[in-house]
């Protein structure tokens, strides 16, 4: 477990490094620029100005990216099904999301779905589903996507089931030839 967080942090310091830092580094220099340009080139400062401001919206969309993978809000605002819909909708692949009408877990329970949840559409190639329902005392999910046999599912997917186990839940991985990976997991719920 503490070196799957590690893991994760270093993933998530390498996000802001890569993505964030780069785009505000390159919004400085070109609000520099456009600084430059005002006085000798206004058509160009206002060129450059629409620029920024799509840059801006693009960093804005990385932070926000990043801050729902550390801990949506939606997660512990509305619940398990609001923050899976949500994952759906900005998740690399288009993916479907079968959720009914859950009913509020412990924090830790939920965060522990969701989290493996997006783990196992990390991978995904060109579409997924989503599932989750409550049946005999545990809360169960499953993800099917479109991943062959090839072992992609690395530490991440390794870490998701270290919490799971934390929690007294268990996580299996499955390939059906001709369909795909099939992630599931359970979880023990008080009635």
């Amino acid at each position: 477990m503490v070196e799957a967080a590690d893991d994760e942090r270093r993933r998530i310091e390498r996000e802001l490094h890569d993505g964030v830092q780069q785009h505000l580094v390159a919004l400085a220099v070109n609000v520099q620029l456009a600084q430059q340009l005002a006085d000798s080139d206004l058509a160009a400062a206002k060129a450059l100005l629409e620029q920024i401001g799509r840059d801006v919206r693009d960093a804005l969309d990385g932070v926000r990216e990043l801050a729902n993978e550390i801990y949506p809000p939606l997660l512990l605002d509305r619940g398990l099904a609001e923050a899976l819909r949500a994952m759906s909708s900005a998740a690399r692949v288009p993916t479907h999301v079968e959720v009914g009408s859950l009913e509020r877990h412990p924090p830790s329970v939920e965060a522990t779905v969701y989290f493996c949840c997006l783990e196992a559409l990390r991978s995904g190639k060109t579409s997924a589903t989503v599932r989750a329902w409550e049946e005999e005392g545990a809360l169960r999910f499953e993800v099917l996507d479109d991943v062959p046999a090839s072992g992609e599912d690395g530490r991440g997917l390794a870490a998701a089931s270290e919490r799971l186990k934390a929690l007294g839940g268990a996580l299996t991985v499955s390939v059906e030839p001709g369909t795909g990976r099939r992630v599931s997991g359970t979880i023990p719920v008080a009635p």
